[in-house]
């Protein structure tokens, strides 16, 4: 399936966890830094970088690109270092994140509660990733360097739906 960002709730409520799908258009990136300083200015009642609703973040910290690509290798990061971050994002409107590995309970909880999606990207395959990216740039945080907040215009990533927006979850499947 091949969807066009960003997500609309009716898109994602036509998700099953389990669906290997193909993204397009604008998400963002955001690693456990990014993460940390947006929950602080949330709590000083500051701005966001970018406006969180119906939008993706891809737990990325890309490599610097060599000359005359877009962007270096740009794999996906461990998702649960963000978890104490993602339910308040989720409640904000963010409505999809990239990364790999399981999330907790209140993240899932956070997911089914807003109808959003949690999507996997294949750990390892940075280089592919890479190449799904046709625009990268830097819109917060530019002192943290990888770990800045990238706005990436992406074609056609593979990703693979983990967790929908019923709750289901791929990776705790009964087998």
């Amino acid at each position: 399936m091949n969807i066009h960002l960003p997500f609309t709730k009716d898109v994602i409520k036509t998700l099953k966890a389990g669906d290997n799908i193909s993204v397009s258009g604008v998400m963002f990136t955001a690693r456990d830094a990014a993460h940390k300083r947006m929950a602080e200015a949330l709590a000083a009642g500051k701005p966001l970088p970018f406006d969180l609703t119906g939008q993706t973040i891809y737990y990325a910290g890309p490599c610097p690109a060599k000359p005359g690509r877009v962007i270096g290798s740009c794999g996906p990061t461990t998702s649960c270092r963000m978890d104490q971050f993602a339910p308040a994002l989720l409640d904000l409107g963010l409505l999809a994140m990239v990364g790999k590995g399981d999330r907790s309970d209140a993240v899932a909880d956070a997911i089914k509660r807003n109808g959003a999606v949690y999507l996997a990207a294949i750990g390892g395959a940075g280089a592919l990733y890479a190449n799904a990216i046709k625009q990268a740039d830097v819109i917060a945080y530019e002192d943290l360097g990888p770990e800045s907040v990238k706005r990436l215009v992406v074609e056609n990533m593979p990703l693979t739906v983990v967790i929908d927006c019923f709750g289901n979850n791929l990776y705790r499947r009964a087998s």
